[in-house]
This record gives C-alpha cells, structure tokens and sequence, in this order.
C-alpha cells in the first residue's frame, strides 16, 4: 500500500500453502535479482529484533543504511510499523489501513470485557511473546505466567517487564526467562490460569492441568490450516482477538451448561 519498491527477506507465503499438483522444493518466494537489489535500500526493517542480531549487525555494517525494528502483532505493535513506513515513504497512511484499524478497535471494544481480568499462561520465542503478551495487556487480561525458554541474555527481560508494567494486575505477572513446561506445569498447580496460549508442546499441560489451550504460534501439528492465518498487522490481530475471545466463551459455556439448563437458548434471546 506505501510502495511498489518495498522487498520482503524472504517471502515465505507460497512455502506455507503450495497447491496441489507438481511438487516443488521452493515455491514462491523472493527471486535473486529482487533479493540482491536490498543492498541499495534507504533503510531495513526487521520484524524480529531478538531473532536477527546478527544479520542487523551486517546490515549495518556492510550494507551502511538505518536498520529498525518492529514488531507489528497487537495494535500498539502494528501502528508503529505503519508509522514508520510513513516515515520512511514520506506518505500518509492509505485510506484502506486506516480503515483496517478503525474495524480492529472496534472488534477489541466488543471483545473487551469477555478478555479483561482473564489469567494466561504463555511460552514461545521471544519476539512472539512481546507481541502477543502486548496484545493482551492492551485487552486488559492478565499475562500471569510469561515462559521463554530461548530468552536474549540483555534487555528481553526489561522490555518485557515495561510490557506487563502497563497490566492493571501487573503484581500478579511473572516472566520466566530460561524456564521450560516442565517449570510451567508446576506454576500452573500453585499458581493456575484461566487459558494457556502456545504451540502444540502444551498438549501435555492441557491433559494433566485441564486448563483450555489456545493453539497459537509454531508449530501446530494437532490441528490443521492455522499456520494459514497470520497473527501480524490489523487482520492478523483481529486473528489473536477472534481465536482467543471465542476460547474463553467456549469455555464460558461449559462452565455454565449445567446450571443453564432451560427450555430458552438465552444467547439467542433479542
């Protein structure tokens, strides 16, 4: 929408959703020639800044152009890369974008209260879990329990503190820099959540805990075509907030399908 000259390291679409028919290794993708001319841009923008330090460090230093990071999941993420391709395209933000936004904040308003004061548990890498917890904290839930078994060494801690410091129970959150399930599975016995989000590996915890999982981020090989869906810009987190509001009414229901037992569908009821 900002340029017909942006270049995306790498396109992986196609990779993810090849069609049927003749097999191919590398489908889709970013060709070489395009690849090559990304030496020549005024500027890159990493969407990981923890999974990229050393390509930033190359960028920087063979290829001598401003290097950024931006993590577009949630709202607060994803206006801040669109604010800096304005910036660095010197054009306003599209109509379109502006739109996309403005049905994005009014979804989250419906969903607001079904999210707000819920307790998450949740692990991944550490770009995922800034992005996603931010997510959460701006829907006023409560990242209780923050795992990230990968964590950077410096800084990961201190941006995700300021994160969960925005969190109106932010006394009760906890981030678990260096820890894996096994740590998280005795958490959530002393200090139990209301919904896990994570990949597949937290089927395990789901079966002894009993507390709903949300499959969200990589892998998921339990259930099919999430990996289609994208969890980044206005639509992606419009994505987060349908998966993860529609768990906790899902939950809702069955807590309540015992002592609901009538002749009226009262949901229904207008």
């Amino acid at each position: 929408m900002f340029s017909d000259k942006i270049v995306m390291l790498g396109d992986h679409e196609e990779q993810w959703n090849t069609g049927a028919g003749e097999y191919k290794l590398y489908a889709g993708g970013t060709p070489m020639d395009v690849v090559k001319s990304a030496k020549g841009a005024k500027a890159t923008i990493s969407l990981q800044k923890y999974t990229t330090p050393t390509t930033g460090k190359y960028i920087k230093n063979e290829w001598k152009h401003e290097y950024i990071t931006c993590n577009p999941i949630g709202l607060g993420g994803t206006d801040a890369f669109v604010m800096k391709l304005s910036e660095l395209t010197g054009k306003p933000v599209p109509a379109e974008l502006s739109k996309l936004r403005a049905q994005l904040v009014d979804a989250m308003q419906d969903s607001y209260p079904y999210m707000h004061g819920k307790k998450f548990a949740i692990w991944g890498d550490p770009d995922f879990l800034l992005g996603v917890v931010s997510f959460l904290v701006e829907m006023g839930a409560v990242p209780v329990h923050v795992v990230c078994h990968n964590a950077p060494r410096k800084n990961w801690e201190k941006e995700m503190q300021a994160i969960l410091d925005k969190c109106t129970f932010k006394e009760e959150c906890h981030i678990w820099a260096g820890k894996d399930l096994w740590a998280l599975r005795s958490l959530l016995f002393t200090e139990p959540v209301d919904f896990m989000i994570g990949n597949v590996y937290g089927k395990e915890l789901y079966r002894d805990t009993k507390i709903p999982l949300i499959r969200i981020g990589f892998p998921i090989f339990d259930r099919h075509h999430l990996h289609r869906y994208s969890i980044s810009g206005y639509e992606g987190c419009l994505n987060l907030l349908t998966w993860i509001t529609n768990a906790v009414l899902d939950q809702l229901d069955e807590e309540t399908k015992e002592i609901a037992k009538t002749d009226y569908f009262f949901d229904c009821v207008r």
